[in-house]
């Protein structure tokens, strides 16, 4: 009897020990950054032009991506901030549309803590508006246009530049209604945090800080001078729709614009990309 439970016990270990260490490869292939080779190859594929640079900022380095290596001028800007964890290319089929890139000077970049050479090196609000200031300075911004998803919304929102307009898609804009999911602890304790991805600790250790460092900010979002046009689906548990409606009582009718996507996760940006590129197109004709 003993030898069958040693046999057994042996059988479930290899088991454990093998999906775990399936489970680790497979998460670190899916919160890997593309490489920039990578990102050409698609750009190649697809016929879009690239541009794609490093920047610095207050000695930190981070990527961005254009689909134009002259910027058109009589266009419209519109750029990308992307959500935690995330990239640059999280907007691919956006920056890949044909239609997009008809009407508009198409723009993402990497947050500090998510490119390749900064993981983890996570930030907060502040460095990050500051980072986002020093991008849209080089463009006219009364043409400008910021799509901010999920953390990037906030980033957008604590701009306040008067730009042509503030597009948040499912915006995490409030403290109390910031959710703590039980993955959190894997990067807490120490004697687990190893089997995480750098980006996935780098997003883990913002959305800790997260709800702490949007007080800061968050009885200042009716201060931006921008019109607001928020998106966000009604059946988002990661970020809360409630959320947007919260936000929207901050703000004049004039100033405040909120687009429901009935039936819509959080991950609306890629499962529902016609609508939102439709609401998108809107946007840069007015």
């Amino acid at each position: 009897m003993h030898r069958f439970f040693k046999k057994v016990f042996k059988i479930v270990a290899i088991l454990f020990f093998g999906v775990l260490l399936t489970f680790l490869v497979l998460i670190n292939i899916f919160f890997q950054s593309k490489s920039d080779d990578e990102i050409r190859d698609i750009f190649s594929e697809a016929t879009i032009e690239l541009k794609l640079e490093y920047q610095e900022f207050k000695e930190q380095q981070f990527r961005v991506i254009s689909t134009r290596k002259v910027l058109d001028t009589t266009l419209p800007n519109l750029i990308f901030i992307h959500g935690s964890p995330g990239s640059a290319m999280d907007f691919k089929k956006y920056l890949l549309d044909v239609d997009l890139n008809s009407n508009t000077n198409l723009i993402a970049y990497e947050r500090v803590g998510y490119g390749d050479n900064n993981l983890g090196d996570v930030k907060n609000i502040n460095f990050e508006v500051s980072l986002l200031n020093s991008i849209t300075e080089q463009f006219n911004i009364e043409k400008t246009i910021l799509a901010g998803y999920s953390y990037g919304g906030p980033i957008a929102l604590a701009s306040q530049k008067e730009y042509k307009k503030v597009i948040l898609l499912a915006p995490a804009v409030n403290s109390e209604i910031e959710p703590m999911f039980w993955f959190l602890n894997l990067y807490k304790w120490k004697i687990t945090r190893w089997m995480m991805p750098k980006m996935l600790q780098t997003a883990s250790k913002e959305k800790l800080n997260h709800p702490t460092d949007l007080k800061n900010h968050e009885q200042f979002w009716n201060k931006n001078p921008a019109e607001i046009f928020v998106i966000h689906g009604d059946k988002d548990w990661i970020v809360p729709y409630e959320n947007s409606i919260l936000l929207q009582k901050q703000f004049n009718a004039d100033k405040f614009e909120l687009h429901t996507i009935k039936e819509a996760g959080h991950d609306l940006i890629w499962t529902r990309f016609d609508e939102i590129k439709f609401e998108l197109l809107k946007v840069i004709s007015e």
